[in-house]
């Protein structure tokens, strides 16, 4: 897995040409004299990992309209999302704030308490037509956190047709796209059926890689490419008009792709996501940023383009600056590092309790904070659930057939790496291990390393209010409560005798 897409390699994928040096009068030109506010395409994908677009170097999926957006405008080579959890991740995304300011809207299953402002609603507010189609917050229950109609949008359309017919003449918009794929379940062998060549698939190393893997990678590659092309049948719709020139369209995905070791945990596999942003009217394309970034940026972003003021209480930080810089590489200095987090996914452990995490990645490292280590992070052997043992981590192929090979030789550290217990603190050194399978934590080479980053995580997360590290304000001591609110969920779970050895 590269780190990173470099500008040599994307000018090649993309075909794109070179800067104008004049480019930044053009921009701030144009921004004085743009007599509307631009449109807003959010689209995001449910379940798909960073290096599985076109545009990233893959050599298998087609996602021609995703490598369009990073060649007319910036793709983003360090984005990570708010949590590995769908609900948790949409929460961070709409709200602008890490997941441990959100109360249960840092759950998966959980509710948005309606005291936590959206970028939707602040929008629709302030003059713009705001809607959703498929996915929009969730999975959870809107209701329980006292809102009326999903935050992603005030009304949900059958498609994006509908919604741009419905938009009043001169007036702009704002529309949430939450594609359902690559979520599964799959077809089985529509990837290869759909003409990918099973012998180009790069297989990571936390899979075993045999033809049931193979095939199961491309299954997930498949639903990549359908909403690849929903998209461009949006974008279609919107050059079409005549309003693509003055639109901010986003692509980017909620959190990694369902297979072991990636959704549901804060390895890159897990957190780190596809992004390309394009807006003709002011970001000058075929440009790849270094900066890292989160996908709690998003929603200062959209406000500050739509000259809305974002509230103080979100934690991300405006795009802006770095969409509208000529620039390439780093831009800001100060985006050397990103944060993110974990709590309760599924309902896969004894009375439903979590697998609390955080984490800081930088260029060369990834520390990671397990805060129940004695816990089982995917889910404990004991609870089947309706994606069966391990329940963190979705029923499919890949999965059953690493949980058959658990005692092969190699199948034993696989497994291990998957479904193991894993200690209070992990170090991976991502320029060398960039899959993180290796765990230098108590390597006395990277004592310094590890102590830098675990206090500076430490002091992030008390600025931020996290009470992980704060304890809960309206509790004695350091008692948090997400093991204690609700779970919205539809598993049904069986706990096996403790004797059973499945």
């Amino acid at each position: 897995m590269n780190s990173s897409v470099n500008r040599r390699d994307f000018l090649r994928i993309a075909g794109c040409c070179a800067l104008s040096a004049t480019i930044p009068q053009a921009i701030f030109a144009a921004r004085k004299k743009a007599e509307a506010r631009p449109n807003i395409l959010f689209c995001i994908a449910d379940d798909q990992s960073w290096p599985h677009t076109g545009a990233y170097g893959n050599k298998v999926i087609k996602t021609p309209s995703f490598d369009r957006i990073a060649q007319e405008g910036v793709l983003f080579n360090h984005a990570y999302c708010a949590a590995s959890s769908c609900t948790p991740s949409r929460s961070g995304i709409l709200t602008g704030q890490h997941i441990w300011r959100l109360e249960q809207g840092g759950q998966l299953f959980g509710t948005l308490p309606q005291k936590y402002p959206v970028y939707t609603d602040m929008l629709s507010q302030n003059g713009y037509h705001v809607g959703y189609m498929a996915k929009g917050w969730g999975p959870g229950d809107v209701q329980a956190g006292g809102r009326t109609a999903n935050p992603a949008g005030d009304k949900s359309y059958k498609n994006f047709q509908q919604f741009f017919n419905a938009v009043p003449a001169g007036k702009p918009w704002c529309f949430w796209f939450g594609s359902r794929d690559p979520h599964r379940g799959y077809r089985p062998g529509s990837g290869v059926a759909s003409g990918m060549d099973l012998e180009k698939v790069e297989v990571p190393p936390i899979f075993p890689d045999t033809p049931e893997v193979r095939n199961d990678i491309c299954d997930y590659y498949f639903e990549i490419q359908r909403f690849d092309r929903e998209t461009g049948d949006m974008l279609r719709i919107i050059e079409d008009a005549g309003q693509l020139e003055n639109t901010i369209v986003v692509m980017t995905s909620d959190n990694g792709m369902p297979f072991p070791r990636c959704k549901a945990t804060l390895y890159d596999l897990g957190v780190r996501m596809p992004l390309a942003i394009c807006w003709k009217k002011l970001i000058p394309g075929g440009r790849i940023v270094d900066d890292f970034v989160s996908l709690t940026d998003l929603a200062p972003t959209f406000m500050e383009a739509a000259e809305v003021i974002p509230p103080k209480c979100m934690t991300g930080k405006s795009l802006l600056k770095i969409l509208t810089s000529p620039k390439s590489g780093r831009i800001e200095p100060n985006r050397d590092c990103v944060f993110t987090a974990r709590e309760r996914h599924a309902w896969c452990r004894i009375e439903g309790k979590g697998y609390p995490s955080r984490m800081i990645r930088t260029k060369e490292f990834l520390y990671i904070r397990n805060y129940e280590p004695d816990r089982w992070p995917a889910g404990t052997s004991r609870m089947v659930t309706n994606e069966g043992q391990y329940g963190d981590v979705d029923a499919s192929p890949t999965k059953t057939y690493m949980l058959e090979h658990k005692e092969d030789a190699r199948g034993r550290k696989l497994f291990e790496l998957a479904f193991g217990k894993r200690p209070a603190e992990e170090l991976y050194n991502c320029q060398k291990d960039p899959y993180q399978m290796h765990n230098i934590a108590d390597d006395p080479a990277y004592k310094e390393e590890k102590k830098k980053l675990s206090t500076r995580l430490t002091a992030y997360l008390k600025e931020t209010g996290d009470p992980r590290e704060t304890g809960d304000p309206r509790e004695t001591g350091k008692k948090v409560l997400y093991d204690e609110w609700p779970y919205f969920g539809y598993n049904k779970w069986k706990v096996l005798p403790e004797d059973d050895k499945r």
